[in-house]
């Protein structure tokens, strides 16, 4: 039980970390580039976009995550039902009441984002207010309030954007490569060399990436479901939510593979597989063993 202490403050040594290889990733690829390509200009187009990147993903990924989730802001005179809930479970953690937003998705999910306890915002869909009981909802918020007293929001918000820069400056390279490979692999062999070197290291930047996210958010969520579950003293309380939660097929119109890890479970329906490539490239640990891990435990 220790690690649910000490692995809050791991995660911000983690997202420095992160940005750091990040910011050297981003150069490192375009180096790579500048010099397959012979193009000094490349070179500081990475550094510019890793500066401009990692810096506004420190500031700005949870508005980012927001206006993609089409997430709307609720005000206690909307649901003070909801604010009730959230302000007795941030009382108990010694947390600061963080802002609440509502996705209109008939879909059961939640998700937090920002960048500490003071800029922290917890999102929950419609059909997570419409399809759980109040026991099984203080079991998500206290999920989901969890993840801000482990200081996961931050890191989790911000492989949103850095991820999604990877894949786009990969995408530009490889067009690049592949442009000036075609036009001088007529004079020489040369470019069939470097437009093999550019497609590769374009398409395994982006995987390489998505699944540091996964395994990121894998390993937030066993973590988040013990804590949460030591805030309302009710493991069953979350249990049964992840139950309903995974047992519902309703599909989330918002759902996008680089926010997906967020959510307390998948948003993607109808898609999990049990064989060990799909386990890989999976959001969340299976969520059989996420229910039965909180009913081995004893409070």
């Amino acid at each position: 039980m220790a690690t649910l202490y000490t692995k809050a403050e791991s995660n911000n040594y983690k997202t420095l970390v992160l940005i750091t290889c990040f910011l050297l990733f981003i150069i490192g690829l375009g180096w790579l580039f500048s010099y397959l390509l012979q193009s000094s200009i490349i070179l500081w187009i990475s550094v510019i976009l890793s500066i401009l990147t990692s810096f506004g993903s420190y500031w700005y990924s949870d508005k980012i995550v927001l206006s993609m989730s089409k997430a709307k802001l609720v005000e206690k005179k909307d649901n003070p039902e909801l604010y009730n809930l959230v302000e007795n479970l941030c009382i108990t953690a010694g947390l600061p009441l963080p802002k609440i937003y509502i996705i209109n998705e008939s879909q059961p999910n939640a998700f937090a984002t920002g960048r500490d306890k003071n800029h922290a915002v917890i999102v929950v869909t419609r059909g997570l207010l419409e399809k759980l009981n109040r026991v099984e909802l203080e079991g998500v918020i206290s999920h989901e309030l969890s993840h801000i007293k482990n200081k996961d929001i931050l890191l989790g918000t911000i492989v949103v954007v850095l991820v999604g820069t990877i894949a786009i400056a990969s995408d530009f390279f490889l067009r690049i490569s592949f442009f000036r490979g075609e036009r001088e692999n007529s004079e020489n062999s040369s470019g069939l060399i470097m437009l093999t070197i550019g497609i590769l290291a374009a398409i395994l930047a982006p995987i390489a990436a998505t699944l540091l996210r996964l395994s990121i958010s894998r390993k937030r969520e066993f973590l988040a479901d013990a804590s949460g579950a030591l805030l309302t003293r009710y493991p069953e309380g979350l249990a049964s939510a992840l139950e309903k939660i995974s047992n519902d097929q309703t599909p989330m119109s918002v759902a996008k593979n680089s926010t997906a890890h967020l959510f307390i479970a998948s948003p993607f329906k109808g898609k999990q597989s049990k064989n060990w490539l799909t386990k890989l490239f999976m959001t969340h640990p299976p969520v059989e063993e996420r229910i039965k891990a909180l009913r081995q435990m004893k409070i």
